[in-house]
């Protein structure tokens, strides 16, 4: 069945288990991530043309970004693509991160200064770095440089046995120094996402902006880094939730309220801010960009060894 199509009723039993009524309509859904990816994409259902042009990245705890396209770009390294499981006509392609907010947790977790990674120390952490960028230039911690992949690489290189990599410590344990490693580990995640943004791109893909939904938007520091690192324009959706926007998008289908999946998400979308990329930080990321790289290289190389 096609996402947001009408299948039914629900079941007596059904009903009576759920406290609902059998007048209930039940609907084709999608999984969360992709309900996201409508949330946020949905503004641009029926532009087959422009949407190749968009990329939805849901951040949280993990990362998933999804690209679709009229036809189909098969690679290594992302998921699918899969024909119609977002928007009708569309092929979907997916990747991801397998620890994002979690991999800033657990740095602060690791850290001797740190502690319980709620929202109180992220954003200490965030103001701390802020004022150390003030002071001390924007090549904070120049040398201190952060391989992201400590549960796996999903994407692109799709190698569940990848390890993290850290580069550049000293005996330093203060605060500020958690703060330098927390700062530059948002960089190597900014630039895990460079890394698939350049496989999608050089496989068909034409992607210059990044819809970002979910925690990572509370976070000021990834936020700008997605753009900067990127050199993508960035939009933060209004809607508080885009994945929670999505899944009305697919139940107002099937409940009949608009003639298709295309028309309830272009009824619905509700566009956001946009971040473009400064381009005084261009120079400065595609170094550590390159070090990035090098530092894949490294790795399999030193697995290499017998």
């Amino acid at each position: 069945s096609p996402v947001g199509a009408y299948i039914g009723p629900l079941t007596a039993r059904a009903a009576a288990e759920l406290g609902l009524t059998e007048n209930c309509r039940v609907g084709a859904g999608v999984i969360d991530a992709y309900a996201g990816a409508l949330g946020v994409l949905g503004g641009f259902a029926g532009d087959d043309q422009n949407i190749g042009r968009h990329l939805a990245l849901i951040a949280g705890t993990s990362s998933c970004v999804m690209a679709m396209s009229p036809d189909p770009q098969p690679f290594a390294g992302v998921w699918g693509p899969y024909y119609g499981a977002a928007l009708p006509k569309l092929w979907l392609s997916e990747g991801g991160q397998s620890a994002t907010g979690a991999l800033l947790d657990h740095i602060i977790r690791w850290h001797g200064a740190g502690g319980e990674p709620n929202a109180a120390m992220h954003a200490r952490i965030a103001a701390r770095v802020a004022e150390l960028r003030a002071a001390e230039g924007e090549g904070l911690a120049g040398r201190l440089h952060v391989l992201p992949d400590f549960h796996g690489n999903r994407s692109p290189l799709a190698d569940p046995h990848a390890v993290g990599v850290v580069s550049g410590l000293t005996l330093d344990s203060s605060f500020d120094s958690l703060c330098k490693l927390y700062w530059r580990t948002a960089v190597g995640i900014a630039l895990g996402v460079r890394h698939v943004l350049e496989a999608l791109n050089e496989n068909g893909y034409l992607i210059d902006t990044l819809h970002v939904t979910g925690g990572h938007t509370k976070n000021p520091l990834l936020m700008e880094l997605y753009a900067d690192a990127t050199g993508c324009t960035v939009v933060e959706p209004l809607a508080d939730e885009a994945v929670l926007l999505g899944t009305g998008m697919v139940a107002a289908t099937a409940a009949g309220l608009f003639p298709d999946l295309n028309a309830a998400c272009l009824a619905m979308q509700q566009g956001g801010k946009r971040r473009a990329a400064n381009p005084a930080a261009g120079a400065r990321f595609d170094r550590d960009y390159r070090i990035f790289l090098e530092m894949h290289r490294q790795r399999q190389a030193l697995d290499a060894i017998r």
